[in-house]
């Protein structure tokens, strides 16, 4: 069995990709590949949630083991993992963390179970658009700034250092004295 998996990103709308990958492939497979077609560097806190219809995180499956972790508690590793073990139906979702430092994440579904159409390896068969950039600080760095801001535009845009004590609802922070 293969899955074909609609990969796309709340960041940037535009962007949607298709993997077909078999069902034996192991996480880590599905990883590299996303990686390597969206230009993605390698860290060590990549994973996988698997979620229900909500969005709810019912399972991880990480790329290495940390020391956070209750010693009780299963751990499901990427390389150790095959897809057919946590993926079941059409619809069924994951999110991908391809930021862990910024906790962004791509959002995929699994849009078609094809029998009879194995995969050797696990490939884009079809991407439209530009991905999200992996650092949120690559975006701002990457673009040419023609001219700074000057102190006044800045005081515009975030508004004045004054502060009057009638513009604060305190019953709406609930602090009891």
């Amino acid at each position: 069995m293969t899955f074909r998996i609609t990969i796309f990103s709340q960041e940037v709308e535009d962007f949607v990709m298709e993997a077909k990958i078999d069902a034996e492939a192991k996480f880590s497979e599905l990883h590299n590949l996303i990686l390597s077609t969206c230009n993605y560097q390698d860290m060590n806190n990549h994973g996988f949630l698997i979620c229900d219809d909500e969005w709810r995180v019912k399972e991880h499956i990480r790329q290495t083991s940390t020391n956070d972790i209750d010693s009780e508690e299963d751990i499901n590793l990427m390389q150790n993992c095959a897809l057919r073990d946590f993926l079941e139906e059409e619809g069924q979702r994951i999110a991908y963390i391809f930021d862990p430092e910024g906790k962004r994440f791509l959002l995929m579904e699994i849009s078609e179970l094809l029998f009879g159409q194995p995969e050797k390896e696990g490939r884009i068969s079809r991407k439209h658009g530009t991905p999200p950039v992996q650092h949120i600080n690559e975006e701002f760095t990457s673009q040419p700034t023609s001219e700074v801001a000057s102190e006044e535009t800045v005081e515009e845009f975030y508004g004045d250092d004054d502060f009057e004590e009638g513009e604060l609802d305190m019953e709406g922070f609930e602090i009891n004295e």
